[in-house]
């Protein structure tokens, strides 16, 4: 919902950061790395119970995640390869910061409650593989009300909040299983409507749509190729 509603207008704002993070040789894989690593901050931190630690990891693994795409843009080197890498980074990020939720509550609340954030996990997995899925059928399935940055928001304030921990979880289930009904009506709405597309026609279309990217990169109008948010 946040990236749907404001992804445009906050990557134009951060345009010039980009410009100036590339003068320096950081590249936007480096940046993507870097957050990655940073995730890893955050569950050893959840797992050995500093809170305010993941918290503070967990801003590190953001901000990169945040800069990465403006970076690519600003150097010329946005690609479906970039995009694939930081998808993938995502969803590693996504599995170690809950795993290590969960990790927390097998320590503090029992075994039992590690459930709650590994529930959360498959169904944050699955509204990636409806979206990823759906694209490669050349459908839409982007928005929803529990998306990537609005999960990262949310667990932010549970590590700085504790108490909070559990309604937030429990919360973010609801709304990422309310986004997966969304996403999957969708689809199913758009495949209903018209012919399923053939395999050759799948791939003319992604040629059409990179080589859109490509030209619209080329005259740097802000099309952003490099992060399929999900």
């Amino acid at each position: 919902m946040i990236d749907g509603r404001f992804r445009a207008t906050f990557e134009k704002s951060i345009r010039p950061v980009g410009s100036k993070i590339r003068k320096t040789g950081i590249t936007a894989d480096h940046l993507t790395a870097f957050g990655g690593a940073m995730a890893i901050g955050v569950c050893l931190s959840f797992g050995f119970g500093n809170l305010p630690l993941a918290f503070l990891f967990g801003v590190f693994s953001a901000v990169p995640d945040v800069l990465d795409g403006a970076v690519a843009k600003a150097s010329g080197t946005a690609s479906p390869r970039g995009a694939f890498f930081d998808s993938v980074v995502d969803r590693v990020s996504d599995a170690l910061i809950l795993i290590g939720v969960a990790w927390y509550f097998s320590n503090t609340h029992g075994g039992n409650w590690a459930l709650l954030p590994m529930a959360v996990l498959a169904a944050s997995m699955l509204i990636s593989y409806e979206r990823a899925r759906a694209e490669s059928l050349g459908f839409d399935a982007r928005g929803g009300l529990m998306e990537r940055a609005e999960r990262l928001i949310l667990l932010g304030l549970g590590a700085l909040f504790p108490v909070l921990l559990v309604p937030i979880l429990v919360l973010m289930l609801v709304l990422t299983l309310v986004t997966a009904g969304q996403r999957f009506a969708k689809v199913w709405h758009q495949a209903s409507a018209g012919r399923p597309l053939s395999e050759g026609s799948r791939r003319r279309q992604a040629r059409r749509r990179q080589a859109r990217q490509s030209r619209a990169l080329r005259r740097g109008d802000g099309v952003r190729v490099r992060r399929p948010r999900t």
